[in-house]
């Protein structure tokens, strides 16, 4: 089976963390997101797996060169989210491609979504669920046939960033042309094409889109609320601290908190925090709902 994450976008609602930082390599518990997403789809069964980047790629190129079941697509210029993968199709073999957004933590399966498609000889299969908050692609008996619908109409669903496609039906993208994956399918209803869905509704799903929802991601996975994927390397309650974390044994920790390799001085008070590797935070500090990186503090 094979797999590509897209990884490749600015993160503009993460300003100003995401000009440091690619968003797909914010780390969750301490593991960069797109490092365990890889670690996920391997344990699923993926032998292949093509990660395409553009904004700040030296970092995810980095980061992923040790990893050899990895193809790394280094985008010069950005492609979105059609043209990356119209990129990747001299990348990848002719049988289907499961593909999924690199800045997303979720519970779905992605080998039943794989097997789903593989048995229902569908071209493409879009995962869906009921998300209020993004509610908008209009569905009829399995089948999805507006992408932009009255959130109020029933049967409106929001797209997890997650799908199955076949390769060819990739092709008549216009190569190393930045396009959007979206609009090709509009493209594909508008001639009376079958773009065919599975649906997920009770499965945990977040986009990590804004500082909110990064914060809100580590509460519910440090309180419980939500399981934790076996790829993230911490079982710590409440607070997840990295083992080479250096901190003064008077710091105050608050409800939860996430600290990874940092140096963290006297009297400092964090409360619902996420504090990155590299980070040095200076005695009598307190910081509440915060995410805490090296350029943070100084900006």
């Amino acid at each position: 089976m094979q797999a590509m994450i897209l990884a490749a976008g600015f993160g503009t609602r993460l300003k100003p963390y995401s000009l440091y930082k690619p968003k797909p390599l914010f780390p969750v518990l301490n593991t960069p997101l797109l490092l365990a997403t890889v670690k996920r789809l391997e344990n699923s069964g993926f032998s292949k797996i093509v990660v395409n980047c553009h904004h700040l790629r030296e970092q995810i190129v980095d980061t992923l060169r040790p990893i050899p079941e990895v193809i790394i697509q280094e985008e010069r210029q950005i492609l979105g989210t059609g043209g990356g993968l119209r990129q990747a199709l001299d990348k990848i073999d002719d049988e289907p491609l499961l593909v999924t957004n690199g800045d997303i933590y979720h519970l779905l399966d992605f080998a039943e979504l794989y097997r789903h498609h593989l048995q229902s000889g569908n071209e493409l299969t879009m995962a869906l669920h009921d998300y209020p908050r993004f509610n908008k692609i209009i569905v009829e008996d399995g089948r999805i046939v507006h992408f932009d619908g009255d959130p109020s109409v029933p049967e409106t669903l929001a797209y997890t960033g997650i799908q199955v496609i076949n390769p060819d039906l990739l092709s008549p993208i216009k190569k190393e042309t930045a396009s959007c994956i979206i609009e090709y399918y509009r493209t594909l209803l508008a001639q009376s094409r079958v773009i065919h869905m599975r649906r997920f509704d009770d499965s945990f799903w977040t986009d990590m889109g804004t500082p909110g929802d990064y914060l809100d991601l580590h509460r519910a996975l440090l309180t419980g609320e939500i399981p934790r994927w076996p790829e993230l390397d911490c079982d710590a309650d409440s607070i997840c601290m990295d083992p080479q974390a250096q901190c003064s044994d008077d710091i105050e920790l608050m409800e939860w908190a996430c600290i990874g390799r940092a140096r963290i001085g006297s009297g400092v008070q964090l409360s619902r925090c996420v504090v990155w590797d590299g980070t040095e935070i200076v005695q009598d500090t307190v910081l509440s709902d915060e995410i805490v990186g090296p350029q943070s503090l100084k900006d």
